[in-house]
This record gives structure tokens, C-alpha cells and sequence, in this order.
């Protein structure tokens, strides 16, 4: 007679509660509307990344012998307008933030959770715009849209392109708007403002940056159509207009943008740091509330982007001035960071060497930034590839190291599964090492003064050594960017099951399952214990003497 051995039942978990399509794309539950956006957003990644490497390409010889001029000029476009607007922006916020705020802070869902998916679909709405535009001639104004340019003579797709970029404007407005109002309504009992995960902190202060400053670049995308379509006097001078007026509306959201596409990065670090070290963060509420200034100094800095823009010297002393003020706040977190790992336990898994990776390239990029809020030398180096290396230290060294090591530390809760850590490790070294090859050489040619947005530098044929240097890093870091890919795919499918709190974490994430039920915790959680007690959660367990009988 043989005995029938019970299979081992799978929980049921927000993967496998329902199957089918129409379950993913009517779902409401965050944790889902993240994983499409991580498809939509990997999905643009490597479009821009394909625009990108059609760049290096192009910049490997000093003659324009792979694309037109013309060509060239679409291609820098369309590679800053995605990678800016359809990954940078809504990267973390819209998939790590959607799937762990309400974790996080001990709730089931988010307040708003059809407005979660309506502003998926306007994300997608938005990308089908871009799409179309790319297949159908492309913009070549660079991503500024810099008028009178934008406005008059350019004959390319500018108004398909700023109705993709309007609509998802709109999703990331409402996506900041359902953070703020679940942090404010549904933290769990007991999870006060000083018990809050850091990262919470940071979403928190880009959602404030979401809702003040979107709406002002969607009013200059309409007013640029609108100058297109009837010719009105707003931004070109012929008609009464001032092309310096578009500079300040849009830097004065742009700019803004750039931290809410690292503010979210650093909310990362910080939780990766203290649970790799083993040590509650340093300066807990310095940090918080550096979150807060960086989003409210980042409004009051955008004019630095217009020192040779014909405003007046007093206008950029102020702005100079205050450029150098916007460091002090990320420089307190760089401090405290380091504080925090001084004599910690440090374990060298990948999510810490992405949080390594980010802390050198963020600081190097942050120091180039005050380089550029001193008049003297943003005279010398504006619109050089001084700025494009600058730029992508805080954008790609930044933003996208913090993103990958929060996928790599999240990826057991999102997925329920291990990824091979020997292969991660290679990749966040790969990146790591591309990344700076790439874009050092870039701070060289600038200083030297290679003009960014040039295809033919056949007048200047001693730059193309650090070019070729340049397109060399760009080749290693594609392939570090495929890894994570390939090897998160085949953890899903033959990754070894994760347990619940793989790294022995704090916070409220880790004490559900992996992955978690559709409603996040079984029962409500009470929150009785302060933030990052890594000293609690690492202490032995007491031992008590048992009573002998005599």
C-alpha cells in the first residue's frame, strides 16, 4: 500500500491570487501597478540606452561618419527625454515606492488605489505619445525645448512629444499625491513622524516636489503649443515675447526634477547602509529633515542654469549663492552615511556595493555641481561635456546605482525568490567600473572645451582618444545594465525561495511574508519600537534559569 505524501500547499500571496491579464491590468493592489511599471519603465531604459550607444557610436571617430547632423540632434533628444521623463523621474518613486510605502508604514494599500492605476495608464498613455513621435521623425531640440527654437523654426515632432511628456506629467503628480496623503492617514498605530523609515522621509519630499513643481512644466508645454498653433507673443521676441521667460519656466520645474530623481535614491542608501553596517542611522532627524530641505532649496536654484542666458550679474550672485546652499543638506546626509558605517558590521552583499557605488559617484557629482554655482568657471565649462559628465554623476551615478541596489535589496520580498549573489556582485562591479569610464573622460573634454551636442569633432581631433575611452565605458556598462536582468528573470523561475526577512532587516516590509498577501498583514501591526533597532534585533536571546527540582 503506498503512502501518499502531501504536497506542500503554496500561501497565497499578491502573485498568485488571480491569473490572467485582466487581472493585472484592472488590478488595484500597489504591489502589482509596481511590477507594471517596472516592466514600462526597463522597457524605455533601454530604448533611451539604444539612443545612447547610437551617440557613443557616433563620437568614436572625429568625423560625423555614422549619422547625419540633423540625425545626431534627434538622437541626443530623444535619449535625454526618455531616460528623463519615462525612467529617471518615475524609476523608484513609481516601482520601489509603490510596492514599500504602504508597507512601510503599516498600511493595506495606498489611499487612492484606482488613481494608482489610472496614473499607470497615463504613464503608458504618455509613452505611446513618445513612440509615436520617435517613429515618426523624432524632435530635435535637445530636451530643453529651448525657444524660440522650439517655438519657430524647428519642423520636427514638438508637439507629440510635449503631449507624452503632459500626460505623464499627470501620472506623476497623482502618484505623488496618493504618497502624501497615505503617509499623512495611514500610518499603522504607533508609527509616529520620528518613527518613520527614512525612506518614507524621502518619497515624502519628492511627492512635495511632484505636486508643486509638474504642474509648471505642463503649463510651459502648453504654452509652447500654443505659441506653434497661433503664434502668440509669449516667448518669441518678434512678438513681444521673451525666449528668456521659457528658460526660467522650465528650469524652475527641471531642476526640481533632478531631486526628485535622487531624493528617492538616497532614501535607498539609507536604509541599505543601516541594515548592512548593523547600526541605527546617524542623526536620524538631521537626515529627515535634510530630505525636506533639499526639496525646498531645490526650488530657489534654477536660474544657475542660466548664468551665460543674459540674466543680470546681481540675479546670479543670489543664484550662485543659493547653489552652494542646496549642497549643505545632501552633504549632511553623506556625513551621516559615513557615521553611520564608521565601526559598523558591514557585510559586502550587492545591495551595499550598489549604496558604495552610489555614495563615490553621488559625491563626485555633487562637488562638480559647485564647480558650476561658481560664475567663473560656469562661464568657462557651460555647455561643455564638463556638464554632461556632471549631469549623469547625479542622474545615472546617483539615481540609477541607488535604484538597482533597491531592487537588489527588495527583489526576495517582491519576488518570494533568491537571485545568484555571485552574479550581482559581478554586476554592480561592472557598472561600477563602466560608469566611470565612461563619463570621467567626459570632465576631461570639457574642461579642455569639446562642446557637448557636436557629431563632427574633426577640427579638434585630439579629444577623440578620451571619446573612444568614453564609448569603451558606455559598451561596459550596457553589459552590467543586461545582468540584472537576465539573472532577476532567472530567479524567478529557478531562484531558491527567500524567507521572509532574508537580511534580517528593520522595518515593517520584512515582517509580513515573501511575497507578501494582497493586503499586505494579515492582522494590522502596532509599531512599539523606534527606527533601525538593529541593537535590539542583533542581541542575543535572553536566557532564563529554569527551576530545578530537589
Amino acid at each position: 500500500m503506498e503512502i501518499a505524501i502531501p504536497q506542500p500547499v503554496e500561501r497565497e500571496n499578491y502573485l498568485n491570487k488571480e491569473y490572467g491579464v485582466w487581472s493585472w491590468l484592472l488590478t488595484t493592489d500597489h504591489k502589482r501597478i509596481a511590477l507594471l511599471y517596472l516592466v514600462s519603465i526597463t522597457f524605455f531604459f533601454f530604448i533611451g540606452g539604444f539612443f545612447a550607444l547610437l551617440i557613443r557610436l557616433e563620437l568614436l571617430t572625429p568625423a560625423g561618419d555614422l549619422v547625419q547632423a540633423d540625425t545626431y540632434n534627434k538622437l541626443f533628444t530623444m535619449h535625454g527625454m526618455v531616460m528623463v521623463f519615462f525612467f529617471l523621474i518615475p524609476s523608484i518613486p513609481a516601482v520601489l515606492g509603490n510596492f514599500l510605502v504602504p508597507m512601510m508604514i503599516g498600511a493595506k494599500d495606498l489611499a487612492f488605489p484606482r488613481i494608482n492605476l489610472l496614473s499607470w495608464y497615463l504613464y503608458i498613455i504618455g509613452g505611446v505619445f513618445m513612440l509615436h513621435c520617435m517613429l515618426t521623425g523624432g524632435v530635435d531640440t535637445g530636451w530643453t525645448f529651448y525657444a524660440p527654437f522650439s517655438t519657430n523654426f524647428s519642423n520636427t515632432k514638438i508637439v507629440e512629444a510635449g503631449i507624452g511628456i503632459f500626460i505623464a506629467g499627470f501620472s506623476s503628480i497623482l502618484t505623488g499625491l496618493n504618497f502624501v496623503v497615505t503617509i499623512h492617514r495611514m500610518r499603522a498605530p504607533g508609527m509616529t513622524w520620528s518613527r518613520l523609515p527614512l525612506f518614507i522621509w524621502a518619497h515624502y519630499a519628492t511627492s512635495i516636489i511632484q505636486l508643486l513643481g509638474t504642474p509648471v512644466i505642463a503649463v510651459t508645454i502648453v504654452l509652447v503649443a500654443c505659441e506653434r498653433a497661433l503664434h502668440l507673443g509669449i516667448f518669441d521676441p518678434k512678438l513681444g515675447g521673451d525666449p528668456v521667460l521659457f528658460q526660467h519656466l522650465f528650469w524652475f520645474y527641471s531642476h526640481p526634477a533632478v531631486y526628485i530623481m535622487i531624493l528617492p535614491s538616497m532614501g535607498v542608501v539609507t536604509e541599505i547602509i543601516a541594515c548592512f553596517s548593523r547600526k541605527r542611522i546617524f542623526g536620524y532627524s538631521f537626515v529627515a529633515f535634510s530630505s525636506i530641505a533639499i526639496a525646498v532649496f531645490g526650488f530657489l536654484v534654477w536660474a544657475h542654469h542660466m548664468f551665460v542666458a543674459g540674466i543680470s550679474v546681481y540675479s546670479a550672485l543670489v543664484f550662485s549663492f543659493l547653489s552652494y546652499a542646496v549642497a549643505l543638506p545632501s552633504a549632511i546626509k553623506v556625513f551621516n552615511w559615513t557615521a553611520t558605517l564608521y565601526k559598523g558590521s558591514i557585510r559586502y552583499d550587492a545591495p551595499m556595493l550598489y549604496a558604495f557605488g552610489f555614495l563615490g559617484l553621488f559625491t563626485i557629482g555633487g562637488l562638480t555641481g559647485l564647480f558650476l554655482a561658481a560664475l567663473g568657471i560656469n562661464v568657462h565649462v557651460t555647455d561643455t561635456y564638463f556638464v554632461v559628465a556632471h549631469f549623469h554623476y547625479i542622474m545615472v551615478g546617483g539615481a540609477v546605482m541607488g535604484y538597482l541596489g533597491g531592487m537588489h535589496f527588495w527583489w526576495p520580498k517582491i519576488s518570494g525568490k533568491l537571485y545568484p549573489e555571485g552574479w550581482a556582485r559581478l554586476a554592480a562591479l561592472i557598472v561600477f567600473i563602466g560608469f566611470n569610464l565612461t563619463f570621467f573622460p567626459q570632465f576631461v573634454l570639457g574642461y579642455l572645451g569639446m562642446p557637448r551636442r557636436y557629431y563632427d569633432y574633426s577640427h579638434m581631433p585630439e579629444f577623440q582618444v578620451l571619446n573612444v575611452l568614453s564609448t569603451a565605458g558606455a559598451t561596459v556598462l550596457g553589459v552590467g545594465y543586461l545582468l540584472p536582468m537576465v539573472y532577476f528573470l532567472w530567479s524567478m523561475r529557478y531562484g531558491k525561495p527567500a524567507s521572509d526577512n532574508p537580511w534580517n532587516a528593520a522595518g515593517l516590509e520584512w515582517k509580513t511574508t515573501s511575497p507578501p498577501p494582497t493586503f499586505n498583514f494579515d492582522e494590522e501591526p502596532v509599531v512599539t519600537w523606534e527606527a533601525y533597532n538593529y541593537e535590539e534585533l542583533d542581541a542575543p536571546p535572553h536566557t532564563q534559569e529554569v527551576p530545578v527540582a530537589r
